[in-house]
C-alpha cells in the first residue's frame, strides 16, 4: 500500500480500527511519506504522545500510533510481554498493508521495536529507539524514584517531571510543562487511561518482571549482527534506562547509533519535539 496524504494533524486525528486476530486495534496517522510506525510506553495509550513531536515527524513520514491489544481503545487479551507488544505491531502493520516500516518506540515501546526488528528484518527499514535500552543484563539499573513514581495512579505535572524529564533543571521543568499542555489540548476522542489494578498485573504476569529486557530470545545477539540502522535516541539523565547502557555497546553492535540529549530524561522527543523529529529524519533518510 502506499502512502496516504492526511491533512490531519495529531490533536485531532481521528481513530480507526482494524480487525485483526479476533480484536480490533485503534490507530491514528498523520502524514505522508515512508510509514514510520510507534510503540507506546507503560501505561501509554494513544493519547500520551506529544502533538508537536507527531506533526513534526509527519512532515516526512507517514506516522502511525496504536494502542496496545486491551488497551485504550483497542480490545483482546492486555499483555506487556515484549513478544505480545511487537505482534501487535506486526498486525498494524499487517493490517495496513505495509511492506516495510520505520518501527520505532518508547521505553517499553522500545523493548518491543527491537523485539520487532529481531523477528522482522525483512519488514524493518530502521529502528528508532527512544528512552529505552538494549537487551539482557545492564551494568546501569533503573532508579528506584521510577517505579516508586510510575505506580502512582494519577500523575501530576510534578510526576511528569519526574518521570520524564530533568527535574534539575528549569529548562527541562518549562518544557515539560509546555509538552503537557500540548497534550492535554486534545479533548475528544481520547483513549481511557490505563487503571492501575490493569498495568500491575501486566507487570506481574510479564516473562521474567525481575528484569526490565530479558534476552529470552537471543536479541542482543540478533541485533548485534544486524545491517538493520539502529538509533537509540537518549536524555542523559533516565532515570529507567541509562544511556550508559548504550555507550556500552557502542564497538558491539555494528549498525548503532546513539545521541544522547543534555539536561534531558526519560523523554527526550518530549523536551524536544522538534529536534528530536529532524535527528530521526535525517537518519532514516541518510542512514542505509
Amino acid at each position: 500500500m502506499t502512502s496516504m496524504q492526511t491533512s490531519h494533524r495529531a490533536v485531532d486525528a481521528p481513530t480507526r480500527f482494524l480487525e485483526s486476530r479476533g480484536r480490533r486495534l485503534a490507530y491514528r496517522e498523520i502524514g505522508d511519506g515512508p510509514p514510520l510506525v510507534l510503540c507506546l510506553r507503560f501505561r501509554g495509550v494513544l493519547d500520551v504522545w506529544d502533538p508537536a513531536f507527531l506533526d513534526a515527524l509527519a512532515r516526512n513520514f507517514r506516522v502511525i500510533t496504536f494502542d496496545y491489544s486491551g488497551l485504550g481503545q483497542s480490545t483482546g487479551e492486555a499483555s506487556y510481554d515484549r513478544r505480545a507488544l511487537a505482534r501487535d505491531a506486526l498486525d498494524v502493520v499487517d493490517g495496513l498493508g505495509l511492506e516495510k516500516v520505520v518501527i520505532a518506540g518508547w521505553s517499553l515501546g522500545g523493548l518491543a521495536a527491537q523485539v520487532f526488528a529481531a523477528l522482522h528484518p525483512q519488514r524493518t527499514t530502521h529502528a528508532i529507539l527512544i528512552g529505552t535500552g538494549p537487551p539482557g543484563p545492564q551494568p546501569h539499573e533503573a532508579e528506584p524514584v521510577f517505579l516508586q513514581t510510575a505506580l502512582i495512579p494519577v500523575n501530576t505535572l510534578e510526576h511528569e517531571h519526574i518521570l520524564f524529564f530533568e527535574p534539575a533543571s528549569a529548562a527541562s521543568r518549562a518544557a515539560s510543562k509546555a509538552s503537557h499542555d500540548r497534550i492535554a489540548a486534545r479533548k475528544s476522542d481520547l483513549s481511557p487511561p490505563i487503571p492501575p489494578e490493569t498495568y500491575l498485573r501486566l507487570l506481574k504476569d510479564a516473562s521474567n518482571p525481575s528484569a526490565i529486557f530479558p534476552d529470552d530470545g537471543g536479541y542482543a545477539e540478533t541485533l548485534s549482527k544486524t545491517s538493520i540502522p539502529l538509533l537509540a535516541l537518549c536524555g542523559d539523565h533516565d532515570i529507567v534506562f541509562p544511556v550508559e547502557n548504550w555507550y556500552a555497546l557502542n564497538r558491539r553492535w555494528k549498525s548503532l547509533f546513539v545521541t544522547t540529549l543534555p539536561s534531558a530524561g526519560h523523554g527526550p522527543q518530549h523536551q524536544q519535539p522538534e529536534l528530536c523529529a529532524e535527528l530521526i529524519t535525517s537518519f532514516v533518510q541518510r542512514v542505509r
